[in-house]
């Protein structure tokens, strides 16, 4: 897989867990913030193992401008994949996406240039 910059990223939640055949699997879910400054928020199974690390359109369940609707869409589709995986049976444990999280990044964005 070729490498691919994840700075866009404010926050990011890896779970673990395994597919219907048994096989190991990976969900990423990330908060990002684009050069236009809206909000987006992606989920992709398995990114690993495409040839590149880069999100497909597909990949994003929410895009808008405010950050409170990223977050609440972020923090539903988390919610869903940890209970998909305790019912599994796996005792996953992730923390919520918040703004206490988000704001210090994005406070240096505008006051430092980051």
């Amino acid at each position: 897989m070729r490498p691919f910059s994840t700075s866009s990223r404010y926050a990011e939640r890896v779970l673990e867990g395994v597919d219907d055949d048994g096989a190991a699997e990976r969900i990423v879910v990330w908060i990002e913030r684009r050069p236009d400054g809206s909000w987006a928020v992606g989920r992709a199974v398995n990114p690993q193992q495409r040839p590149s690390g880069a999100p497909r359109p597909d990949d994003y369940v929410f895009e808008g401008y405010e950050l409170d609707d990223a977050l609440e869409r972020a923090n539903e589709v988390l919610e869903d994949d940890v209970q998909v995986l305790e019912d599994e049976g796996s005792a996953s444990r992730v923390r919520p996406f918040t703004r206490k999280e988000i704001l210090p990044r994005l406070e240096r964005h505008f006051f430092r240039g980051e």
